[in-house]
């Protein structure tokens, strides 16, 4: 890309609250296709990560770790009316930087809803309260409070974020190749019509991340091609998943909230220690891990169709996330210290030898043409051509959050909003760019594929994509 096309002419200031590889990897990119002067930019993180670059930048720096106690001494004065609030950092409540960029007149964006410290883990906390289903419900009820007001674009990564778009783009590409009128779908409700008429079962978000480096993993280290924080804090919550009125039982570990939409359902157990079978179109057929992701829920949630108050169609929804292997074979030691994190932690970026690939897309099945994956297969040599502090799995999500921030000023007076109400074309054309090949591909693949080969298992042969049959 020669030139790069300056998307708004944003006249604020810009807070920036943690400054990891997703911080470090959107900032070139903001500074790319926002027009804003790096002096008007504020990193404010817990840690030194990243000094160097916002240096090379220009770009202000404030080593201040956010508390409970001190968040609002800290940003008051960085955060006014007009200014955008970006959050990318963990162990940092969500919800309480929603409140104060509301009540500063500001714009928000985060990738995901943090609690404080220990809201993901504490033992004391039953575990409905301590997932991502309680912590949308909680932002949800900060927005119909709000009634409006400056936008704050919650969940707007990857996953979550990017892949909601992808999941409309396939509705209208399964719609198109099986004959079917899609129509022009807008609202909530044509969307969830349209994935009703076409039967999409259940819809994966499927990842397989190829990427090796020259370094392998050491013993007592957790490494990662993204944020190990991140990583851990969702893998430690209980599984989660969308729940389909296909379904015919609850899984053993299964359980319903008791508040809410109801849109969805966990495990007692926690993501990093689950297993799903899934399909990509390079990867073939693997084993992902459920990670608990705020899209399972919102996009359920979103595609349930009803016939008056009776939801008559939902779609099974989750995560099956296969991490680059020094990944896996982290959360496997992870597991082992019961949960404990290492002592030493590696995001991997400059020894990321060449060839890998981040292959993130969702996967709609049980539709008349079986399966039909969409998605990103951005190598780790594309991504540093396209972008510099970045992989192919950073820049998914940071093209990602770019867009979102994009929208935002766009339409900034929306109050607060899930990906699946951005506008998915526009988001796309941002990121596009950034994503590699962009593929859709139909596969004949199902969790029945060659089982019975060791022993016999109770499957459900009448429904293949029943969840009983995808779990491991």
């Amino acid at each position: 890309m020669s030139q790069y096309p300056v998307h708004f002419k944003f006249p604020g200031r810009l807070v920036m609250v943690g400054f990891g590889s997703i911080g470090q990897g959107v900032l070139p990119l903001i500074l790319r296709h926002i027009a804003l002067p790096p002096e008007r930019i504020t990193i404010v993180t817990a840690e030194d990560l990243g000094q160097q670059e916002a240096a090379e930048y220009g770009v202000k720096f404030i080593i201040n770790p956010l508390t409970q106690e001190n968040y609002r001494q800290v940003l008051e004065p960085l955060v006014g009316k007009g200014d955008f609030l970006l959050n990318l950092s963990v162990d940092v409540s969500s919800i309480a930087l929603v409140k104060l960029a509301h009540e500063k007149g500001a714009l928000y964006l985060d990738t995901c809803i943090e609690p404080w410290p220990g809201g993901y883990t504490d033992p004391n906390v039953p575990p409905s309260l301590r997932s991502n289903y309680a912590l949308r419900e909680q932002m949800l009820e900060v927005r119909d409070a709000q009634k409006g007001g400056p936008t704050a674009v919650i969940t707007h990564g990857a996953n979550p974020g990017l892949v909601s778009h992808f999941v409309k783009q396939a509705l209208l590409n399964i719609a198109a190749d099986t004959s079917v009128d899609a129509g022009n779908p807008k609202t909530r409700e044509e969307w969830a019509a349209l994935a009703a008429k076409l039967a999409v079962k259940v819809i994966h978000i499927a990842e397989r991340d190829t990427q090796v480096a020259n370094t392998p993993k050491k013993v007592n280290e957790f490494v990662n091609t993204w944020s190990v924080d991140g990583f851990v804090s969702e893998g430690c919550q209980p599984a989660e998943l969308g729940w389909g009125t296909h379904e015919k039982e609850l899984p053993p570990q299964g359980r319903r909230h008791e508040f809410g939409r109801q849109s969805a359902i966990y495990l007692m157990q926690p993501g990093a220690g689950t297993r799903v079978r899934t399909w990509t179109p390079k990867a073939g057929h693997f084993h992902g891990f459920l990670i608990t992701h705020g899209e399972s829920i919102s996009i359920s949630d979103y595609l349930s169709h009803r016939e008056g108050d009776k939801v008559v169609y939902r779609p099974t929804v989750h995560y099956a996330y296969h991490p680059c292997d020094d990944a896996v074979m982290s959360v496997y030691e992870f597991a082992g210290r019961n949960w404990r994190l290492q002592d030493h932690k590696r995001i991997l970026n400059q020894e990321i030898l060449s060839g890998g690939i981040d292959e993130l897309g969702v996967l709609l099945a049980g539709h008349k043409k079986n399966a039909y994956w969409y998605g990103s297969q951005l190598s780790i040599d594309e991504a540093r051509k396209l972008c510099p502090h970045n992989t192919a799995t950073s820049l998914q999500v940071c093209v990602a959050a770019l867009s979102g921030m994009i929208w935002a000023m766009e339409n900034p007076n929306r109050g607060v909003v899930e990906p699946d109400e951005l506008d998915f074309r526009r988001a796309l054309e941002i990121c596009m760019p950034y994503l590699g090949p962009v593929v859709g591909a139909y596969g004949d693949w199902t969790p029945l594929f060659d089982r019975n080969r060791l022993f016999e298992e109770n499957l459900d042969k009448t429904d293949p994509w029943q969840f009983k049959n995808v779990i491991v």
